[in-house]
């Protein structure tokens, strides 16, 4: 089976897809100190918000805003709702294997965020997932 610049694009613009949504998850909120959520509360709690602050919150709405709004156009709440079904008893089986840890709220918040980005990506993706599975493309169509 030969592959082809085409295959390796798809790979490349999925492989995008799945890190903006982490990076873009990751930087909001993570369990460590290194995230916009803790650094913009400590600058509230001492008085010292500035414009950086409130310039970075609109930058990461507008993300958000892009991300939410893609992968429900392309998902749905139909494809929403199966996705976390996917995720959930793919973490059910991992617990149970004993390959995921759940004894901390660290270990479980980055779970979820993990989740967070996955629904994200393949709400990003699912145009290239569907058109790689039946050859069609997805077409927003235009109501009159």
């Amino acid at each position: 089976m030969a592959v082809n610049a085409q295959d390796d694009n798809d790979l490349l613009k999925i492989a995008l897809r799945i890190l903006a949504p982490l990076a873009i998850v990751l930087i909001t909120y993570n369990p460590t100190d290194y995230c916009f959520y803790t650094w913009f509360t400590d600058a509230m709690a001492a008085g010292e918000l500035g414009g950086i602050h409130f310039l970075a919150l609109v930058v990461l709405l507008i993300c958000w805003s892009i991300l939410v709004v893609a992968t429900w156009k392309s998902l749905d709440i139909y494809g929403v709702v199966l996705v976390c079904a996917l995720l959930g008893a793919v973490i059910w089986v991992l617990i149970d294997w004993g390959l995921l840890n759940t004894d901390s709220t660290n270990a479980v918040a980055w779970i979820v965020l993990v989740c967070g980005a996955i629904i994200l990506a393949v709400g990003l993706s699912w145009a290239l997932i569907w058109r790689r599975i039946t050859g069609q493309y997805a077409v927003d169509e235009i109501e009159d």
